[in-house]
């Protein structure tokens, strides 16, 4: 069925033949790839052109079952399809008083794509990213080959394929260690921050006594109030801290949408509305509360609790700017902040992590560092900003993250992946004829 795919921006999309089948299909509909080759897709939450394939396949999510285990020191061990979603996958593990052991801002991302994407949350800085949590993974090669590959049994072909956007294979099922919790709640600390020097003294200060932490920010303040920020930071609820309707139902799995975006309307994302919305986020948000829970949706997918809210953003999409820089660069945060306060675009969603060391992936995104992350209305005016953007990125040693991209040229992605051709490389020994491509692998020359 031909189909036209977009990624979550809905900026680009292009044209290609989604083809539904089991895991035990892929061999052979692999043998039987066009020039335009294949590539496995996921619940569409990429940004930009990853998961699409101009002209060629697109393989439909692989589902399957879900088992848990425990390794022989006691570690729970989860082994699920590549085509279960994080939404699903989290209602199984916590009805086994367990929790996935990294999420992303939604939960309507595969296992195949988490893998893909190597997804980091608001734990890296303490757990790293999606990768780190993986004992092994199933895949299937161009030759038709169903290989198992871990990061000790193959860990060149393991760390390829951890963030390299699908390009090494089809991920077809993985077991990843799972995390025991008390409940379904966490217990968060919100406070205040008047501007971005402040909040990244309080994170780097305070960040590691805590297993997620996030701050919200005010991309049109300017001048004293740059930067300003709601830092939020929470663990996991214990029993003991359960009270009201958290007690009564603790280990309540995350719901579907509440309410949907039935049409696309004219584009609400506009500089009045922003700057209307941050004033009262800022403003409602305590200046220091301790202790509030919160449940699994509320804190950690909020917009999740709206079906297709990237219509929001009107017939043009929008675009993520995704961007991570050293430790001892966070002066790069600063500036890209009065860039983008300079130029006036109004980011509905501007958030700022820390992250910890990073792992061997070629082209996994985390670096011990801050990432930016931006959303945009799109338009053609941002091209110069971006440029700017990406020269700041460069000159601190930093890079994009290529779930959210949809623009990088190869020249400024190589600047960024030192091991782009390494990469490469590996990618012509595994897949000499090219059954594998994506509109995103043909953009960068992949």
């Amino acid at each position: 069925m031909t189909s036209l795919l977009s990624g979550w921006g809905r900026t680009a999309p292009t044209a290609a033949t989604l083809v539904e089948a089991g895991a035990s299909d892929v061999p052979a509909l692999l043998r039987q790839a066009i020039a335009r080759g294949v590539i496995a897709r996921g619940l569409g939450r990429s940004y930009g052109d990853a998961a699409q394939n101009a002209g060629g396949t697109v393989l439909a999510p692989l589902t399957g079952p879900t088992t848990v285990a425990r390794a022989a020191d006691g570690t729970p061990l989860v082994t699920v399809a590549a085509g279960t979603s994080l939404h699903d996958l989290m209602a199984t593990l916590l009805a086994q008083r367990l929790f996935v052991p990294v999420t992303p801002g939604t939960r309507y991302v595969t296992v195949g794509g988490a893998i893909a994407a190597d997804i980091h949350g608001k734990n890296n800085h303490r757990d790293g990213s999606f990768g780190d949590q993986l004992v092994s993974l199933d895949l299937v090669t161009a030759d038709g080959r169903l290989r198992t590959v871990g990061p000790e049994s193959d860990p060149a072909l393991f760390w390829a394929t951890v963030g390299g956007m699908g390009l090494t294979g089809v991920i077809t099922a993985a077991t990843l260690r799972a995390l025991p919790v008390e409940s379904a709640y966490v217990a968060v600390d919100t406070e205040r921050v008047p501007g971005i020097n402040e909040l990244v003294d309080r994170m780097r200060a305070g960040d590691d006594a805590y297993h997620y932490s996030v701050a919200w920010i005010d991309t049109l303040a300017r001048g004293r109030s740059l930067g300003r920020a709601v830092l939020t930071r929470a663990d996991h609820a214990t029993a003991d801290q359960l009270r009201g309707p958290a007690a009564r139902d603790p280990w309540a799995a995350p719901r579907g949408p509440r309410i949907a975006v039935p049409f696309t309307p004219p584009g609400l994302v506009t500089r009045p509305t922003v700057r209307a919305f941050n004033e009262v986020w800022f403003r409602k948000a305590p200046r220091h509360r301790v202790g509030e829970l919160q449940s699994i949706a509320a804190y950690f997918h909020p917009l999740d609790a709206v079906d297709d809210w990237n219509r929001l953003y009107g017939r043009r999409g929008m675009v993520q700017y995704q961007l991570v820089v050293p430790d001892d660069a966070e002066s790069a945060v600063t500036e890209a902040l009065r860039v983008l306060a300079d130029a006036g675009r109004p980011s509905f969603l501007a958030v700022l992590k820390r992250f910890g060391p990073g792992n061997p992936g070629l082209l996994s995104f985390p670096m011990r560092g801050w990432t930016l992350a931006l959303d945009l209305p799109a338009s053609p005016a941002l091209g110069p900003m971006f440029r700017t953007l990406d020269a700041l990125v460069l000159e601190a040693g930093g890079r994009l993250y290529l779930a959210k991209d949809s623009r990088l040229s190869p020249e400024t992605f190589d600047a960024m992946y030192e091991q782009a051709d390494d990469f490469r490389k590996l990618r012509r020994d595994l897949d000499p004829a090219g059954v594998f491509q994506s509109d995103l692998g043909r953009r960068l020359q992949l």
